[in-house]
């Protein structure tokens, strides 16, 4: 999917603010609503938009520590990998999990209140899976950057419909 000027300015204000109404949006990328809303429907037929979300503030709901969490497993066959993803993946505090590079395989990033709850999360959660060998963390002191909108390049060809894609 070839995206022009105006999709990049579509998705860039999406990504800024997913609750700008048709009207707004139309005005901001300069097209009339019925174009604008026609566009934005291709963009999430195609893929390129997966949804729309409300970010909610941590802290305001008492989740005070961002935790960094290093796995390795026993080994690396698939079915093990697979078995740790969906283990891992049923736990809500797990905010983000990646299969890494490097000497650990896992890296999870975790949303708990305190050290209580990442010590339990730890000790009751990770550690009894039978494929963990080491667990390693590392707690952040404070959140220098974080963003959601992803850097968007005028007129870039998008691969969509594939996950395996790359742009």
């Amino acid at each position: 999917m070839e995206l022009d000027g105006i999709d990049s300015k579509i998705l860039d204000e999406l990504q800024r603010n997913a609750k700008l109404t048709n009207a707004e949006l139309a005005q901001r990328v300069n097209l009339s609503p019925s174009p604008c809303l026609k566009r934005v429907k291709r963009l999430e037929k195609s893929g390129l938009i997966r949804d729309y979300v409300a970010l909610l503030d941590p802290m305001c709901l008492g989740l005070n520590l961002n935790v960094f969490v290093f796995i390795s497993l026993k080994a690396q066959s698939r079915e093990l990998l697979y078995e740790f993803e969906s283990r891992v993946s049923g736990h809500e505090e797990v905010m983000e999990c990646y299969l890494m590079t490097g000497e650990e395989d896992y890296l999870l990033r975790v949303a708990v209140p305190d050290v209580s709850a990442l010590e339990r999360f730890i000790v009751d959660k990770l550690s009894p899976m039978p494929e963990v060998e080491k667990i390693r963390s590392s707690i952040a002191l404070k959140q220098v950057r974080y963003k959601t909108a992803l850097p968007l390049r005028k007129q870039q060809k998008i691969a969509t419909g594939m996950k395996d894609a790359t742009p």
